[in-house]
C-alpha cells in the first residue's frame, strides 16, 4: 500500500428528505461494486447523514472515500462505473453540485 492516501470528502444538500435514503443506499454498495480491472479499488466509503447542527450550513449528507493514489480518484471520476451510478441517482436531487474537497494524509501503520 502506499506511504500516502488520498482521502475524499464530498457533502451534499439534498432539500427533501424522502431524496436522503437513496442516496445512503448507493454509498453503501459504492465500496464494494467499484472496480478498476476487475479488483475493488476504494480503500474505505462511509456516508452519513448530518445531525442538526448550524454548522452544517444546509448539507444533509457527508460522505468520505479513500483512495491509495490520486490515478485511482481520477479513474473514479472519469470512468468508474459505480460512481456514474450514484451520480444518476443523485441526479435532480441535489440542491447544488455537491461541495468536494480531498487531501493526502499518512497511511496508518
Amino acid at each position: 500500500m502506499a506511504s500516502k492516501i488520498i482521502h475524499r470528502v464530498t457533502m451534499f444538500k439534498i432539500p427533501e428528505p424522502a431524496n436522503i435514503q437513496p442516496i445512503m443506499d448507493q454509498y453503501t454498495q459504492l465500496q464494494q461494486k467499484a472496480t478498476k480491472g476487475g479488483k475493488n479499488y476504494i480503500l474505505r466509503c462511509v456516508a452519513g447523514k448530518t445531525l442538526d447542527d448550524p454548522r452544517t450550513q444546509g448539507y444533509s449528507i457527508c460522505a468520505q472515500t479513500s483512495f491509495a493514489s490520486l490515478e485511482d480518484m481520477k479513474y473514479y471520476d472519469e470512468e468508474c462505473q459505480a460512481h456514474f451510478a450514484l451520480k444518476e441517482v443523485v441526479k435532480g436531487k441535489a440542491e447544488r453540485p455537491p461541495l468536494t474537497m480531498y487531501f493526502e494524509a499518512p497511511a496508518e501503520a
